[in-house]
C-alpha cells in the first residue's frame, strides 16, 4: 500500500512560536502571543493548531481565510467600517481573507485554528 499520511493529533508536543505584533500595529497594550503550529500542510497553504494571547490591540490585514474556535478568553474584533464581534470562550467564527481593522483582547485567550492561504 502507498505511503499514507498520518493523522495530526493537537495532543502531540510541537515547539512554541513566541511573538509580538510589530510595535506599529499596536493599539493598545504590550500583547504576547504564542502559537503551537501543529500542521502545514506541503504547499504551505493550509495551516492548523493552537494560539494564545494576552491582553492588548492591534491592527489586522487577513491575507488568509482564518477558521477560530476558542478553547478560553475573550476576543473583539472591530472591522474598518466599526462593525465590533466579541467572542468568548466557546465559540467559532471566520475571519475571511481581506478583512481588516483591529483584533483585541479582552481576556488572555486561547484558540484552535485552521488557516489557508492560497498562493499568489
Amino acid at each position: 500500500m502507498a505511503d499514507e499520511p498520518d493523522i495530526v493529533s493537537f495532543r502531540n508536543t510541537v515547539e512554541p512560536q513566541h511573538s509580538q505584533p510589530d510595535a506599529s500595529r499596536i493599539v493598545k497594550g504590550m500583547p504576547q502571543l504564542c502559537a503551537w503550529n501543529h500542521f502545514s500542510d506541503p504547499s504551505q497553504q493550509f495551516f492548523a493548531g493552537v494560539w494564545a494571547a494576552t491582553r492588548g490591540s492591534w491592527r489586522i490585514h487577513y491575507t488568509e481565510t482564518e477558521f477560530c474556535h476558542l478553547l478560553a478568553g475573550r476576543v473583539a474584533l472591530t472591522s474598518q467600517a466599526g462593525t465590533r464581534w466579541e467572542f468568548t470562550s466557546g465559540d467559532s467564527f471566520v475571519v475571511p481573507a481581506g478583512f481588516s481593522g483591529t483584533w483585541e483582547v479582552l481576556e488572555d485567550c486561547r484558540k484552535v485554528y485552521a488557516i489557508f492561504e492560497p498562493r499568489g
